[in-house]
């Protein structure tokens, strides 16, 4: 294994700083500003905490007692009586809500407070969709256990766990919205041609108010402080980028309110006040997030917050319910991120904690915005991060496709490019057409692409680097999850000559099976993804679909290829990665397999996270001559041999629904 040396390298990072478990993370404040929650591990797994806001972290004890799957997320109820969190059983997607008194006398066998399940279905997903602060003992959620492809709204009463139906979904219902008062008004659905039309509710049932077409978007994302008019989103007929717009939801009349004043970029969002709901801020995210204030008195405070955070981005996080005391956070690309409590009235900003205490700040580099050309001309934005401490010339590159690939990659802090680079990699992280926010055309561009233009839009930025001297043509390596590990495979698949290693996360590599296999939940969507990818039920479609799949061409893959699942995984089924091992094994080409049998879409479980990145550290070393950590603590290497999947034991036949002819 070769390895880069400098002077002026920066150590190599513990890879544990990184992926490991994260200490202290998640605080949020009870709506009554009296207690503060927060992420921590509680006996090797992330659970949820409790102490007094004025308290130290010392002090706080667990709420929660997951024992297998961390807590990733959770929220108090507006009455401040209960702390709430949805979990699902190894990755399956399938979501429960439970609930958690704090002030309830702890269990004589945990020592914790009861945990209460909310909704205890199997094989049944749950949706939240409102948490309605005029309501504060109630949640809207969605329940598909009637049909699995569509949520029945049910009105669900936190202290007693009673709930009540509302709506049955036998209309094709997405999704559903509730004004500031806590009452449904509206609701979205997609009809079969894969258009979006919106809803007004009423006892009588729905009245199409306001529509947009497959290859356009359009919803709602709130209501005006007297609920009289909602804020519609928008970029239907000929607007581009997606703008804020002001609608009567009786009618669907809108007019418009706001867009990008530079005309770069979608509408990113508002944060409105939760006391009176005036708009406070709109934000915007070109290469960096703009800001644009509605509330002059919030600018000013926002910009002495700004004057103690010098050189960070902030984050607004939860408030008391006054909005006097708020969660705020200040990140930037070499800082993961600081977490404080700021006291408005007493003008106070005081630090709570820091996201990975023990990451070296200091080693860490830069992520800078940067720009190039695609094979058809196509401005393809992007974010490069150059290794610390060595001459940008001649550097083995790994290209980081995102997931999606309907998102983005943002500016910030980010745990694989930090990783990376300070194992001597430059990193790429193109956002290729088909990425959201960048308009309606850029989105729309993809259409029909996978594998084609949305590759090329990441083979020419590994051009762009090798032309520039940046990058060493004989040591690039790519790597990516989902939508991200499928354009890993496309990249060895279909220009087999640029890579020199592949490390494939959740990847489709057979576009057919993956659409036979996409849950029901995600009926809404089906005809919109058959529009963008191409519809599997016609010949040509079915065509385009088998063309762009890896698996097609997998006997022109060489590259040497790491692929890595999750057993459980709904989105990409096992199967996608048993496919394409099995061929590249079948090829007498070298390829490695690791199986996590207790994951789904991406692992959530830190010591399956450390297995997969030694995995990845000493692959990319080997092929691209990288650094990487030689010492292995006993529990990861366990974890790893455990993983760990025989090729030859793999069997990569499926079977496919066909199409009528």
């Amino acid at each position: 294994m070769s390895s880069l040396t400098n002077a002026q390298q920066p150590p190599i990072i513990d890879r544990a700083l990184f992926f490991g478990e994260v200490e202290i993370s998640g605080a949020q404040i009870s709506p009554d500003g009296q207690w503060i929650t927060f992420l921590k591990p509680y006996k090797g797994t992330r659970n949820i905490w409790i102490k007094k806001a004025g308290e130290s972290f010392d002090k706080a004890r667990p709420l929660s007692g997951e024992s297998s799957r961390p807590v990733r997320g959770y929220f108090w109820s507006r009455n401040s009586k209960f702390v709430l969190y949805a979990q699902d059983n190894a990755g399956d997607e399938n979501f429960n809500v439970y609930a958690i008194d704090p002030a309830a006398a702890a269990d004589e066998k945990t020592g914790l407070p009861p945990t209460r399940a909310l909704t205890n279905l199997k094989g049944v997903r749950t949706m939240i969709y409102a948490v309605p602060r005029a309501k504060p003992d109630v949640l809207y959620i969605g329940l598909n256990d009637r049909d699995p492809r569509w949520h029945d709204l049910y009105e669900l009463h936190i202290s007693t766990g009673e709930k009540k139906l509302v709506r049955k979904n036998t209309d094709n219902i997405a999704g559903w919205d509730f004004d500031n008062a806590g009452n449904l008004r509206l609701a979205a659905r997609t009809n079969s041609a894969g258009d979006t039309e919106l809803l007004s509710v009423n006892d009588a049932g729905f009245k199409v108010i306001y529509s947009c077409s497959v290859f356009e978007q359009c919803g709602v994302i709130g209501f005006d402080p007297h609920n009289a008019k909602a804020y519609l989103i928008t970029n239907k007929g000929s607007l581009n980028f997606i703008e804020l717009e002001s609608m009567d939801p009786a009618s669907g009349a809108s007019a418009k309110m706001e867009s990008d004043p530079e005309k770069r970029v979608d509408f990113g969002g508002m944060t409105t006040s939760d006391v009176d709901h005036r708009i406070l801020y709109t934000s915007y995210e070109d290469d960096r997030v703009r800001r644009y204030f509605h509330d002059k008195a919030f600018e000013k405070e926002y910009l002495w917050l700004q004057s103690q955070l010098a050189g960070k981005e902030i984050g607004f996080g939860s408030a008391s319910h006054d909005e006097n005391l708020w969660i705020v956070s200040a990140h930037s690309d070499t800082e993961p991120g600081s977490t404080y409590l700021w006291d408005r009235k007493a003008k106070t900003v005081t630090l709570q904690y820091r996201i990975r205490e023990e990451l070296p700040r200091e080693s860490l580099s830069e992520r800078k915005p940067y720009h190039y050309k695609s094979s058809d001309g196509l401005d393809i934005p992007a974010y490069l991060t150059l290794p610390k401490g060595l001459e940008p010339k001649n550097l083995p590159l790994i290209v980081l496709p995102h997931g999606g690939p309907w998102g983005r990659d943002s500016w910030g802090y980010d745990t694989f490019a930090q990783f990376l680079s300070n194992r001597g990699y430059a990193v790429l992280q193109p956002n290729f057409r088909a990425s959201t926010g960048y308009g309606k055309k850029f989105l729309n561009a993809g259409n029909g692409e996978w594998g084609r233009k949305m590759q090329d839009d990441i083979t020419w930025g590994v051009k762009a680097l090798v032309a520039d001297g940046t990058a060493d043509p004989k040591r690039i390596g790519i790597a990516g999850g989902s939508y991200g590990g499928y354009a890993t495979l496309a990249g060895v698949a279909f220009t087999p000559d640029v890579y020199a290693a592949a490390f494939a996360i959740v990847a489709p590599s057979n576009l057919i099976t993956l659409l036979d296999a996409i849950p029901p939940y995600w009926e809404a969507g089906r005809k919109q993804m058959y529009t963008r990818m191409a519809d599997p039920l016609t010949l040509e479609g079915r065509q385009l679909l088998i063309d762009e799949s890896p698996l097609t061409k997998a006997k022109q893959i060489v590259t040497p290829l790491v692929v890595v699942q999750g057993k459980n995984d709904p989105r990409v089924n096992i199967r996608e990665s048993d496919q394409i091992v099995a061929a590249v094994r079948d090829n007498g080409k070298p390829v490695e397999y690791l199986v996590a049998p207790d994951e789904g879409h991406g692992f959530a479980r830190p010591i399956n996270n450390l297995a997969m990145v030694t995995k990845m550290e000493e692959f990319f070393a080997k092929y691209l001559g990288g650094r990487y950590q030689q010492e292995v603590p006993d529990d990861v290497a366990a974890k790893l041999k455990a993983i760990t999947v025989d090729p030859k034991t793999v069997n990569g036949k499926v079977t496919v629904n066909t199409p009528a002819h």
